[in-house]
């Protein structure tokens, strides 16, 4: 049994890859393809609404009928059967965590799968497509209808949760991450500051792999779940 009673897991686009879906940064991602400045700042939305919301309502329609892999369901598994604390923070937008059964979770980046409001900031769940003519049911106002994902600029979601876990956590874990997007790439340092053990769990060694005690590299699908079962 895992002598860690307190873990944070943080995972990223590489962990999604296994199941369809395209990473940011690697050759051939999504930002190889699309200009940042043009699709995920809040001054893209204010310029060109239209364009913006295209981009993310072909993102919506390629995760739909995305199904969760074997790595999402180990780290299920450990949440589920760890004696201890499983905190899981990811940075993907997609809903294959909760697919695969994963409960104590944070999305610090948002959700491809919920509206947000520009002019209230009500959130609620939506899957069809977004369009400037959509009306928000909080404040009635048309124009301002936008994904529930954090562009380039804006704060990452419920960044104080995830300072007090990692200020008290005895293992990290990075999973899926290139290691170069703040504030997630500085989570090993703060984990390391407080003497907590850190793995990588990676296709390749990420642009903080240094930084990191243990790193194992390979397919998520393999590389996860074997880990989580030596750890169980």
């Amino acid at each position: 049994m895992s002598a860690y009673k307190r873990i944070v897991v943080l995972t990223g686009a590489g962990l999604s890859a296994e199941s369809g879906l395209s990473t940011f940064r690697d050759k051939g991602g999504i930002w190889a393809k699309h200009r940042i400045e043009d699709v995920a700042t809040p001054e893209a939305f204010a310029r060109d609404p239209d364009k913006v919301l295209e981009f993310y309502n072909t993102r919506r329609k390629s995760a739909a009928g995305v199904k969760s892999n074997a790595a999402h369901e180990a780290l299920a598994r450990l949440e589920k059967e760890h004696p201890g604390e499983v905190l899981t923070v990811t940075q993907n937008i997609d809903p294959l965590h909760e697919m695969a059964g994963t409960r104590r979770l944070i999305h610090m980046h948002g959700e491809i799968l919920k509206k947000l409001c520009a002019h209230c900031g009500a959130k609620e769940a939506w899957e069809n497509d977004l369009s400037t003519e959509l009306v928000c049911h909080s404040c009635k106002k048309a124009g301002g209808m936008r994904p529930d994902v954090v562009w380039f600029g804006e704060m990452p979601y419920q960044m104080e949760e995830i300072a007090r876990a990692l200020g008290a956590c005895d293992l990290f874990i990075s999973i899926g991450t290139s290691g170069t997007v703040y504030p997630a790439a500085g989570f090993v340092m703060d984990a390391r500051g407080i003497g907590a053990h850190t793995v990588e769990l990676n296709l390749e060694p990420s642009e903080g792999a240094t930084l990191f005690a243990q790193a194992i590299h390979g397919k998520a699908t393999e590389i996860v779940p074997a880990f989580v079962d030596e750890l169980l």
